[in-house]
């Protein structure tokens, strides 16, 4: 049983762990274009050494800097299936200006640390690193091994980090059969009811750009075959397009299951009084009930007075489960003959079912820290890297564990401005995490 004193601790190093790991400026700009990866990885490492641990660096040829970091635990029994427990160290940009505090100085204010990655997702990989190491000091082995992973290049889907890990080092997650990660396991004010999402599926991604041919010429004269109007016109169809709600059994069984919680009933042609009663999660939630496909860049152009030949935009498109082939025969029909689409990143959807020893053990794990929590399942909007280890057969998760308070606006602050998390949310984190890790 864990002493009160390496209880103590941990929950002092996951503050200071979340403020230096927020301090590494780890800014992910996309296509290929990033900073801070190594140096957040042997941050990790060191931690990892001292607990114990063997940790491998490992960067792709094309990719100097773009540093992963894994290591494994050895459990007792080297039969039972290994569980891939995985954060990333990179973060999306943040504009300083946009901020009251400087998005890199980690500022304690309030209780509250603040900055880029505080929510996505370094106050994970903190608790991570926190059980890890308390873990070592109290000489606990799991029965299981778990292997520790901190990967680059998330925020662009991996093709720098766990994807490229994952397709030319599969052997580093030989055993593997489960995985938790990031955006799952976090409190949500519910009709005056606490619940703690976890993720259970996630949305597929269908990253297209669209290609707009057409004939040059001056800007004065009629043009019937404009690419920019061609562009501007897919655009708007795919942009305000409203795509049918369809449920899959996690959606389902979250709506059917809210609704025994609040008293609202649920219709499934219209379920915006459940969602309205999730609050600001509400807007996550109401992601995953349908495809969607949004414009986020449009390309054309070179002198105010000259037509282009060509203009060209980017669609993210996000998926429910086997429906990717049905997604983008619809993007071809709104954009209509004057486009074509050009794919540049698919990841696929996954959906696990809500149930089984791991799934219990979350749950317990919640309880025991939270005895009156309510526990339910939900589907993320978004991607993450359970994605690239679907590939070899590793069920996924979503549970970095978080009590919050109901005014705070979570979700709202995935790649927003003023992200922060509450340092009592991280201390609980830890307690609930080592108490799921020691199950293992």
């Amino acid at each position: 049983m864990a002493s009160m004193d390496s209880a103590a601790q941990a929950e002092i190093d996951v503050v200071e762990f979340c403020r230096d790991l927020i301090r590494i400026d780890t800014t992910n700009w996309g296509e290929g274009n990033a900073k801070g990866e190594r140096e957040a990885a042997e941050y990790c490492a060191a931690i990892m050494r001292e607990a114990g641990l063997e940790p491998q660096f490992f960067e792709p040829p094309d990719g100097e800097a773009r540093t992963s970091v894994v290591a494994r635990m050895a459990g007792t029994d080297p039969d039972a299936g290994a569980l891939v427990v995985h954060g990333h160290l990179d973060v999306v940009p943040a504009q300083a200006e946009d901020w009251q505090v400087d998005p890199f100085s980690a500022e304690l204010i309030d209780g509250l640390i603040w900055g880029r990655g505080a929510v996505d997702m370094k106050d994970m990989d903190a608790m991570i690193l926190a059980v890890l190491l308390q873990m070592a000091r109290e000489g606990h082995q799991p029965k299981r091994d778990i292997i520790f992973a901190f990967f680059a290049d998330e925020e662009d889907n991996g093709r720098y980090g766990a994807g490229w890990l994952t397709d030319t080092h599969p052997e580093l997650f030989d055993g593997a059969t489960e995985a938790i990660s990031e955006v799952g396991g976090f409190s949500a004010d519910i009709a005056g009811q606490r619940a703690y999402l976890i993720q259970t599926g996630e949305k597929g991604v269908h990253w297209t750009k669209m290609i707009a041919e057409g004939t040059a010429g001056h800007g004065s004269a009629v043009h019937s075959d404009n690419p920019v109007v061609h562009l501007a016109e897919a655009a708007a169809a795919i942009g305000n397009y409203q795509w049918p709600i369809e449920y899959t059994k996690t959606t389902r069984a979250l709506f059917e299951q809210l609704s025994e919680l609040t008293g609202i009933p649920f219709d499934p042609e219209d379920p915006s009084a459940l969602i309205e009663a999730t609050g600001s999660t509400g807007k996550f939630i109401a992601a995953t009930l349908r495809n969607t496909s949004n414009p986020t860049k449009l390309e054309a152009g070179y002198k105010h007075n000259v037509v282009p030949g060509t203009a060209e935009g980017l669609v993210d498109a996000r998926t429910l489960p086997d429906q990717d082939a049905k997604v983008a025969a619809k993007l071809a029909e709104l954009a209509g003959e004057n486009i074509r689409f050009e794919l540049l990143n698919e990841g696929i959807s996954l959906e696990a079912p809500f149930s089984g020893a791991l799934v219990e053990q979350m749950v317990s794990s919640l309880r025991a820290e939270d005895p009156d929590a309510v526990v339910l399942p939900y589907m993320l909007g978004g991607g993450t890297d359970n994605k690239h280890l679907a590939k070899l057969g590793v069920t996924g998760y979503g549970f970095a564990p978080l009590r919050l308070p109901a005014e705070l606006d979570f979700t709202g602050m995935f790649h927003g401005v003023d992200e922060r998390v509450p340092v009592d949310a991280l201390t609980f984190g830890v307690r609930v995490m080592h108490r799921f890790l020691t199950a293992q």
